[in-house]
């Protein structure tokens, strides 16, 4: 009797901007999770910038349409559905599937522009954010049966971030954008407690161009989420968008300086992208997901320093941080 062979679920891979060039060890974590979950991510040849909503949506729709169709054109080359791993490049590019799949004057405009470089927009594929794949396509039973090793009960502020959630009419938390709590779920099968905080849902301060205009304006935001976070108390940030990340993490850091007269203490919260946690808990090697920070250098991320928190997570693993620290070293040298 024969088997039908099982075909593993594939995506096209989109990187986006922030984490090749700032958080690459957000890379190799997903991609090391997700091939243990048995997904097959296909590389997207000649990407670009998505481009990023706050910034060219902002003032020229029509290439920010053209330049997010013409990405959309590399995954329908894939066969492959988009995954994005960042709240900005997937509110753009799922924005931008959605009008030209629904409004046939500005497709029409998109691929005479397309033309010009050999491609063309169908609208064959679908956009999909790194946490619908793991808690809708996957399911969360799925994430389940893989964790093997609890964190302990860790602490955790999930942040969500904005486009994650809206506009709720085209995402796929049933127009849930208010309260969700799919990621709560994500991080609280791994054995974390993902901690009640006061303005959950507020903007990190980074988007829409905030935090490259008005700087202080945007870490004001960021102070208020932080304090919020330790009434709360939360021993580390959760988060599944680069962009949302560096404001938390380098946030936490320019915060600490810029508000120092008006914040109780400095902040130290560690920001964990989400598949760093999954991946400990499916039982992978910290090495496998970014969490050894192998060298002394100043201004490379992570900023806010994880090795107290990690030190105490790994000793329940049964990992001593240093000796990874320094075994790491001495694999790279």
């Amino acid at each position: 009797m024969s088997h039908e062979e099982v075909i593993p679920p594939e995506y096209s891979f989109y990187l986006g901007c922030v984490i090749p060039n700032r958080y690459p060890f957000v890379e190799q974590a997903t991609r090391n999770v997700m091939n243990e979950l048995g997904v097959r991510l296909k590389d997207m040849e000649g990407a670009s910038c998505c481009p990023a909503p706050g910034v060219f949506r902002s003032f020229d729709i029509p290439t920010w349409l053209t330049i997010g169709a013409r990405n959309v054109s590399i995954a329908e080359e894939n066969k492959a559905d988009i995954m994005t791993m960042c709240n900005g490049c997937y509110g753009t590019l799922l924005e931008v599937n959605h009008q030209l799949t629904h409004d046939e004057q500005k497709r029409t405009f998109v691929n005479e522009q397309l033309k010009k470089i050999d491609r063309k927009f169908a609208g064959s594929v679908k956009v999909k954010h790194l946490a619908e794949v793991l808690y809708k396509d996957l399911g969360i039973n799925t994430i389940r049966d893989a964790v093997t090793r609890t964190l302990g009960g860790l602490k955790c502020a999930v942040h969500y971030g904005c486009h994650l959630t809206k506009p709720s009419e085209i995402r796929p938390w049933d127009g849930e954008c208010e309260d969700p709590k799919f990621f709560d779920e994500l991080v609280e099968v791994l054995g974390c407690e993902s901690v009640a905080y006061r303005d959950k849902q507020m903007c990190c301060g980074a988007g829409g161009g905030v935090r490259s205009a008005i700087k202080e304006v945007s870490l004001d935001f960021t102070r208020h989420k932080l304090e919020m976070m330790r009434e709360a108390g939360a021993e580390c940030i959760v988060v599944m968008c680069p962009f949302c990340m560096l404001q938390l993490d380098l946030g936490q850091i320019e915060v600490n300086g810029i508000f120092k007269d008006e914040i109780s203490g400095p902040f130290a919260f560690p920001v964990f992208y989400y598949t760093q946690l999954l991946g400990l808990a499916m039982g992978m090697h910290p090495n496998e997901l970014g969490l050894i920070k192998r060298h002394d250098l100043k201004g490379v991320p992570p900023y806010v320093n994880q090795e107290p928190l990690l030190t105490q997570i790994f000793q329940k693993l049964g990992y001593d941080y240093k000796q990874l620290q320094k075994q790491s070293v001495k694999a790279v040298s």
